[in-house]
């Protein structure tokens, strides 16, 4: 057996024991993964796969390709949080074989392991790979472009700009324009930066385009042709709002992104940023690769600074470049047996502080009285904390696995054993993630939905409609299984109804309630409550 074959061995079977047991062990979280999950439900329910829809209704805000992929995975897993998630858990498995083989490809096969391991022992790198969101597929198709892009520009080829426009378009099914926009950027920025003395392959530059024109026109046209203009008109819109304006709840200062990706990509984001500062030699072609990767790492920080909008995952496809700038590190010192150097020391305060917080957590869950004082202004929030949770404590010991690997580390490091403290570091992060997940995610939905989701699950099967008030959510669709859409909100709060109408609202919401006086309440929970409308009411009867 070859050492390429057993490395891609070794990485399939470790990223499907990472990311594949548990995905169904949670409740879907709002808003994006029961918004993706309930597109695809619909999908299966309907048989109409060509156009998303919510609720029944189109949907303008994503393009179909992920949910075409989770809905297959419910057509053979049934609907339901694993079918939901499984996409993403394949994702990984393929994303550290790109990247282990395309860092062979750019550097060596140290450097692709490397790489594969600064990816799989980082939190947010890998934690959405157990998630249900779009990302991880879209972030995949723009960085496989961005590879054909550098191969085009290095000697090209016509294939590779095929191949890249093909990724592309998949990109733009996946997630939207965001897909084409961000590799033009980077390809505008690093032609500025070389001053223009990159050579402009402009025939196979067309190539890519026309097949990237194709892909998307695959069902674009289709689209076109069985529902008109409609969807691409309010698509455009919607993509352009969500670019100028600031999404309710998701806001955020300018430096967002940095603290995210400083403390999200933990460990990987340490020797990053090392090596951003101070980097390791580069000559040649390997001079060129990471110009292209920081250059991708720059645009896509300061795009998403500059959107209004703020949210964890706008940034995620910083993933890639920035494990690749630590994998160089990781390479420096491997292959030299050098020290860490100053990364050593924010890699156990930045650390420290992580293993700190969720050691912390399971003993503040019980002693919720010591945090009520600080929610006193938001009674939905003191309401969650009185959720029915079971700390045991041990739930610390997630927290206690990544201080030993930093102080193991520490040692291993002191000892001149810089490969050894490397493998450690990051082997541990991988567990870290993992046994933080399992510690703790069961509790934090018991707190943040589950008493909504399971008002809403109770209700399957029976005919009724579903509807939330004051706040938006896609759990009563999706664990309500509704199969139709909701009646208008003025028909379910005053108009005639033909069955039950069930409502959920915050506990800031009760008097908003009342006073549209066709509601009785039935019960309360953990800062949610749940009313009923009756048919009679209306005077339907």
């Amino acid at each position: 057996m070859s050492a390429t074959l057993r490395d891609r061995l070794v990485i399939v079977l470790v990223a499907l024991v990472l990311f594949v047991p548990g995905l169904g062990a949670v409740h879907l979280f709002d808003w994006d993964e029961i918004n993706f999950a309930e597109m695809a439900r619909e999908m299966v329910v309907t048989g109409d796969v060509l156009r998303p829809q919510i609720d029944f209704k189109p949907f303008h805000e994503k393009p179909p390709l992920f949910i075409w992929l989770q809905a297959a995975c419910m057509a053979v897993w049934g609907v339901g949080e694993f079918a939901a998630r499984l996409p993403n858990a394949l994702c990984g498995v393929l994303t550290l074989l790109v990247i282990h083989g395309m860092g062979g490809r750019w550097r060596s096969a140290l450097f692709g392991r490397l790489w594969a391991l600064a990816y799989v022992g980082s939190i947010l790198p890998h934690l959405y790979f157990r998630s249900g969101i779009i990302d991880p597929w879209f972030n995949l198709f723009i960085f496989l472009g961005i590879d054909r892009i550098i191969r085009v520009f290095n000697d090209r080829g016509r294939r590779d700009a095929l191949w890249g426009g093909l990724f592309l378009g998949l990109a733009a099914l996946t997630k939207g324009p965001v897909g084409v926009l961000i590799p033009g950027l980077t390809v505008g920025v690093m032609l500025l930066w070389t001053r223009l003395r990159l050579r402009v392959p402009v025939v196979p530059l067309l190539w890519m385009a026309l097949a990237l024109a194709v892909t998307v026109g695959a069902w674009a046209v289709v689209d076109l042709w069985r529902n008109g203009p409609a969807f691409m008109q309010a698509f455009f819109w919607r993509q352009v709002a969500m670019l100028t304006t600031e999404d309710a709840g998701h806001g955020g200062f300018p430096g967002y992104h940095f603290v995210v990706l400083l403390v999200g990509c933990f460990p990987a984001s340490v020797f990053a940023l090392h090596e951003l500062v101070r980097p390791s030699a580069q000559g040649g072609p390997q001079r060129d690769q990471r110009r292209w990767m920081v250059v991708l790492l720059l645009v896509v920080l300061v795009l998403f600074s500059v959107v209004k909008t703020k949210i964890v995952h706008y940034s995620s496809l910083c993933y890639f470049p920035l494990t690749y700038l630590a994998a160089l590190r990781l390479e420096h010192i491997w292959t030299h047996r050098v020290a860490f150097g100053r990364s050593r020391y924010l890699l156990g305060m930045l650390g420290s502080l992580i293993a700190a917080v969720v050691i912390a957590v399971p003993f503040l869950g019980r002693r919720p009285d010591l945090l009520r004082p600080l929610l006193a202004a938001d009674p939905f929030a003191l309401g969650n904390l009185d959720a029915q949770v079971h700390w045991t404590g041990w739930e610390a010991l997630a927290g206690v696995l990544l201080l030993a690997a930093l102080v193991a580390a520490h040692f291993l490091h002191g000892a001149r054993r810089y490969r050894s403290g490397v493998l450690v570091t990051f082997a541990g992060g991988a567990l870290f993630v993992t046994a933080t997940l399992y510690a703790f995610i069961n509790n934090i939905e018991a707190y943040s939905q589950r008493a909504a989701i399971t008002f809403f699950t109770e209700r399957q099967g029976e005919r009724c409609h579903l509807a939330t008030k004051d706040y938006k959510s896609y759990a009563p669709w999706f664990y309500g299984r509704t199969t139709g859409p909701t009646p208008p909100e003025e028909v379910l709060f005053h108009g005639p109804v033909d069955r039950p109408v069930y409502l959920s609202c915050k506990v800031t919401s009760v008097e908003a309630v009342q006073a549209l006086g066709t509601f009785t309440e039935i019960g309360r929970s953990n800062g949610f409550v749940f009313w009923r409308r009756d048919p009679a009411e209306a005077g339907t009867q």
